[in-house]
């Protein structure tokens, strides 16, 4: 689903105000010394099961419905997989609001805990979260998989956390890469709300939506996606989908001739060169016998592709 983006008023000042929060807090010098423990004077409970959805969540979430009641006629669909901007409860919220369970990804620090396992001692509420995850040293008991590819060496680890801001449990994954040679370290966090969706799924998943970045690189690299001039909702609308649908007929066309073209370049080059050798043909020659067409056709075709292939008809 593809639909245009236009931010009323409203929505720019929100963001406009937001910017100018962050660049002051990031002008103001840290403070030193003892901080103060305890909740911000003024700030109230929030309910973290309450569906409070920005604009942007809104256009997602009402693209999400439309493309739903189209998918679910032929397959069913477990989850919907986002980036790392929104890794947050609000999204969590947004997918099971829609009968999903979120995939996406937290920041690097992000503050995980433990289930606390202690004993209730009689008294107040009982605690709920128990140890803080520590990335400089994660607990063992977690580790899944490690595996070397030269001086790199990559960790999976996989439990159930929680956090502060989320009103329920998530299966967390954690990608660590360690360069053994310069002793850097860095941590990848992916996340879903499906406790029990495997480690490995989770992962591979997550991988999936970077398709999604090859689609808009095809787009308007190849079909026009950056050049159309249209101003109406509607001519946007319907010039961004038949962009992305010819990405996909192209996808389709690669894999019918997978062993002649590897990318849309070369798929570009044969049609261009087969309509060329056609139009001649009929110039030159409106009676040819289909042999000829056909090894005209594969020569000219070749000459454009970025990755020639020799082909048994045409090896003379």
């Amino acid at each position: 689903m593809v639909g245009q983006t236009v931010r009323s008023e409203a929505e720019k000042a929100i963001l406009k105000h937001r910017r100018e929060v962050r660049l002051a807090k990031s002008r103001q010098p840290k403070k030193k010394g003892k901080q103060l423990r305890g909740r911000p004077k003024g700030v109230k409970n929030k309910e973290k099961e309450k569906l409070d959805f920005s604009a942007e969540l809104l256009r997602i979430n009402q693209l999400v419905k439309r493309m739903l009641q189209l998918v679910r006629l032929f397959v069913s669909v477990k989850y919907l997989v986002l980036d790392g901007h929104f890794g947050h409860a609000q999204a969590v919220l947004m997918g099971r609001e829609n009968g999903l369970e979120l995939v996406s990804k937290l920041r690097c620090d992000a503050s995980l805990y433990e289930k606390y396992e202690g004993e209730y001692r009689g008294k107040g509420r009982k605690k709920r979260y128990g140890e803080k995850l520590n990335y400089d040293e994660l607990p063992v008991k977690y580790l899944q998989k490690s595996e070397s590819e030269g001086k790199v060496t990559t960790k999976y680890y996989q439990g159930i956390f929680l956090n502060r801001k989320f009103g329920c449990r998530l299966k967390v994954v954690i990608i660590e890469k360690r360069d053994v040679q310069k002793g850097k370290v860095g941590h990848v966090i992916l996340f879903s709300s499906d406790v029990a969706l495997g480690w490995e799924k989770l992962i591979e998943y997550y991988r999936l939506r970077f398709q999604i970045e090859f689609n808009f690189r095809d787009a308007k690299q190849h079909f026009g996606l950056e050049d159309f001039m249209n101003v109406t909702a509607t001519g946007v609308e319907n010039a961004a989908n038949l962009s992305f649908m010819i990405v996909n007929l192209s996808a389709k066309l690669l894999a019918q001739r997978a062993t002649s073209c590897v990318g849309i370049n070369d798929l570009k080059s044969q049609f261009r060169g087969e309509y060329y050798a056609l139009s001649t043909i009929k110039i030159v020659q409106p009676k040819a016998e289909r042999i000829l067409i056909e090894k005209v056709k594969e020569v000219i075709s070749r000459i454009g592709s970025i990755h020639r292939y020799n082909f048994s008809s045409s090896s003379a």
